[in-house]
């Protein structure tokens, strides 16, 4: 499975992005996909996840009420809409696919994208 992640940019404070990932190859067990970001000097970090099959969503609390993160009717692209940014938001982000069951601990994810960074301006 081959994840291509792009929409990342430089935007100003209380802007708005929005990222898409595409997924591609053998999709077939692909569950769910989600987001994470690490910032510079930090840990990568969980951002979001949906499951494809029930629709539903999970937000970091640092996001909740920012982001919005939904996928396509073929369940092979997700996207993040990242509305009212802020600096702290600065990051690369990076998708990535799971199989087993939603989770916000990275080792649970087997496929990665490489990443787009996102920088947020004061």
């Amino acid at each position: 499975v081959q994840l291509q992640a792009s929409g990342g940019g430089l935007v100003q404070a209380g802007g708005s992005l929005r990222l898409s990932c595409a997924a591609s190859g053998r999709t077939f067990d692909n569950l769910g996909m989600g987001w994470f970001r690490q910032a510079p000097g930090k840990e990568r970090e969980f951002v979001a996840l949906i499951t494809w099959s029930s629709g539903s969503t999970i937000y970091a609390d640092s996001v909740k009420g920012r982001f919005a993160i939904s996928g396509d009717n073929f369940k092979t692209t997700v996207y993040l809409q990242m509305n009212s940014l802020e600096p702290e938001d600065t990051a690369v982000y990076y998708c990535a696919t799971w199989s087993g069951g939603p989770s916000r601990i990275e080792a649970n994810y087997r496929y990665w994208g490489q990443g787009t960074l996102v920088t947020v301006s004061s």
